[in-house]
């Protein structure tokens, strides 16, 4: 006998869809064939795919467990944490950002992050906490995007620069970009696990100046 038809089970599947598929595979047509059932069934439980998603992405903020003591440990770990989600889920990566997410677990991350801004003053607070949001989104993307492309192109990273090297010498040699040049070639490449943490050091930084005034 089939489980039950509720609103968990359509969003489980939809997610699990997601998960092999991208966004392109959600649609209620598509969950309701994945659980057998006829699309007007669901429109008992899902109003519209739109409710649908963010179902979809308030499940996700359930694995997003910021801990930690003090404002820049929570912070780090919801950076850390939201990252991980999205790469896991990489469609979370394309619904991130916009109106703030309501839901029952966005919610209780919320508090959990806020509740732990000790010393911090009211007023900066959320922007804080949006300022580290944004900084997770953007970087989050660029690598979900790298990801794609190289799953498109068949060319990792690695190949990719290869191929570009030529390119970059001829137009190196022209010594039109000697700053960049220098960049390039001198600098420590790093990988997108040590940028990411760079990155989000110079944020956490720049906030502990600003709280520290």
């Amino acid at each position: 006998m089939p489980a039950p038809l509720n609103r968990e089970r359509i969003v489980r599947t939809a997610i699990r869809l997601a998960d092999a598929d991208g966004l392109e595979a959600v649609s209620l047509r598509k969950v309701a064939t994945a659980l057998g059932v006829g699309p007007m069934r669901l429109y008992s439980y899902i109003a519209s795919k739109e409710e649908l998603l963010d179902l979809m992405v308030d499940a996700a903020y359930a694995e997003i467990r910021p801990v930690g003591d003090g404002w820049r440990e929570v912070l780090r770990s919801l950076a850390e944490s939201t990252r991980q989600a999205a790469h896991e889920h990489e469609w979370l990566a394309d619904l991130l950002g916009g109106r703030p997410q309501l839901g029952p677990h966005a919610l209780a991350n919320g508090e959990a992050v806020v509740s732990r801004l000790d010393g911090v003053d009211l007023d900066d607070a959320m922007p804080m906490v949006a300022a580290v949001n944004a900084y997770v989104i953007g970087a989050v993307r660029r690598e979900i995007a790298a990801r794609r492309a190289e799953r498109a192109s068949g060319m990792d990273e690695r190949r990719w620069q290869a191929a570009l090297g030529p390119y970059l010498e001829r137009t190196f040699a022209t010594g039109r970009f000697p700053a960049l040049a220098t960049v390039v070639r001198d600098a420590a490449h790093l990988d997108a696990d040590h940028t990411f943490r760079m990155g989000l050091d110079f944020l956490l930084d720049g906030i502990e100046a600003r709280v520290s005034r």
